[in-house]
C-alpha cells in the first residue's frame, strides 16, 4: 500500500477499535447492571461481546502491528497472529452456543428450562473460550511457515501471512473451524423460524401466555439471527478470497485484502448496535443506564435506588414454558 493508504486505513482501524470498545463495553455493562447473566441467551451474548470487545483491544492493534509495522522475532510475530485468530474463533463459538440455545430453547421448552442451571452456561461459555484457544494456537506448536530468521538475523518484519501456515488458515480454521458451525447455525435458524411459525399457526385455542412466549422467540431468534447474517456478509468475503488465491492463480490486489479485514473486523463495532435497536432487555438496559447518568447528575441519592428496577423486564417463565410443552 502507499503511504496515504497505510493511514486511511490505520484511522479506519482505531475508528473500529473505539467502536468495539464502546460499543462491546456498554453491551457487557447492561447486561450486568440488569442482572441478566443467569438467562442462557445473555450469558452467550456477555461472551460474544467479550470477544467483539477485545476485537477492538487487542486484534485490531495487532493486526496493525502484522501489516509489517514491526520489527520482532519470529515466534512473537506468530504469538500475536495466533491471538488474532483466537478472538475470531471465540466470535464463531459463542455465535453456535447462542443459535444451539435458542433452537433448544424452543424445541423442548420445559426440559430445557429444568436441566440448564448457571454452572452449566459457565461450562458451555468455557468451553466456547478453551475450544478457540487450543484451535487458536496450533501454529505455536508447529503448524506454522518457515522460520526464516538466523543467529545473525534474529527478527522479522512482522506479516501475518509470513509465520502462519495457508494450508492451516484455509483447510483447518476457515474450511473446517469456521465455515461449518456456520452452516450449521444458519441450520438451527431455519429450523427454528419453521418451528415457531408452525406453533403460532396451530395456536388457535391455546391460552395467550404461550402465543406471547412463540411472539418473543421469534423476535428474538430475528434479532440474533441478523447477528449471524451480519457476521457472515463481513467475515466471509475475505476468507472466500484468501481460498481462491491459495487454489488458484486469481491476483487480488493487497487494497483488497485489507478492506476485508476492515469489514471483518467492523462486524464486532456493528453487533452492539443490533442489540440496541432489536434486543428489548439490552435496549431498555441502555435507556436505564442513560436515566441513571442523567440523574446522577440530579440527584445521586434518588439514581441508586431506582436504576435496577427501570431494566428488570416483568416475566413469569414458569407460566409461559408450562403452557408450550409439546410431549
Amino acid at each position: 500500500m502507499s503511504d496515504s493508504e497505510k493511514v486511511i486505513y490505520t484511522s479506519l482501524e482505531v475508528l473500529i477499535a473505539v467502536g468495539c470498545c464502546l460499543g462491546n463495553g456498554l453491551v457487557i455493562w447492561a447486561v450486568w447492571s440488569c442482572r441478566a447473566l443467569s438467562q442462557t441467551t445473555f450469558c452467550f451474548i456477555v461472551s460474544l461481546a467479550v470477544a467483539d470487545f477485545l476485537v477492538g483491544m487487542v486484534a485490531v492493534p495487532f493486526a496493525v502491528i502484522v501489516d509489517g509495522r514491526l520489527k520482532t522475532s519470529f515466534h512473537c510475530c506468530l504469538f500475536i497472529s495466533c491471538v488474532v485468530i483466537v478472538l475470531i474463533l471465540a466470535s464463531v463459538h459463542s455465535l453456535l452456543a447462542i443459535a444451539v440455545d435458542r433452537y433448544l430453547r424452543v424445541y423442548k421448552p420445559l426440559r430445557y428450562r429444568g436441566s440448564v442451571k448457571k454452572q452449566h452456561l459457565w461450562a458451555a461459555v468455557t468451553v466456547c473460550w478453551l475450544s478457540a484457544s487450543i484451535i487458536g494456537f496450533i501454529p505455536m506448536f508447529g503448524w506454522h511457515n518457515e522460520d526464516i530468521t538466523t543467529r545473525e538475523n534474529s527478527t522479522i518484519t512482522c506479516h501475518f501471512n509470513t509465520v502462519i501456515s495457508m494450508s492451516y488458515l484455509i483447510n483447518f480454521i476457515f474450511l473446517a473451524c469456521i465455515l461449518p458451525p456456520t452452516l450449521i447455525m444458519m441450520a438451527l435458524y431455519l429450523f427454528l423460524f419453521n418451528m415457531i411459525s408452525k406453533q403460532l399457526r396451530n395456536g388457535v385455542g391455546r391460552p395467550v401466555e404461550s402465543r406471547s412466549f412463540y411472539r418473543k422467540e421469534r423476535r428474538l431468534a430475528n434479532s440474533l439471527a441478523l447477528v449471524l447474517v451480519l457476521f457472515a456478509i463481513s467475515c466471509l468475503p475475505l476468507q472466500i478470497t484468501n481460498t481462491l488465491v491459495y487454489y488458484t492463480s486469481v491476483k487480488v490486489p493487497t487494497v483488497a485484502f485489507h478492506i476485508g479485514i476492515l469489514f471483518s473486523h467492523a462486524n464486532s463495532a456493528v453487533n452492539p448496535i443490533v442489540y440496541a435497536f432489536k434486543v428489548p432487555k439490552i435496549k431498555m438496559a441502555y435507556k436505564s443506564i442513560l436515566t441513571k447518568r442523567s440523574q446522577t447528575l440530579e440527584n445521586p441519592a434518588r439514581s441508586n435506588s431506582n436504576s435496577t428496577a427501570r431494566c428488570t423486564m416483568k416475566i413469569n417463565p414458569q407460566v409461559v414454558l408450562a403452557t408450550n410443552q409439546d410431549g
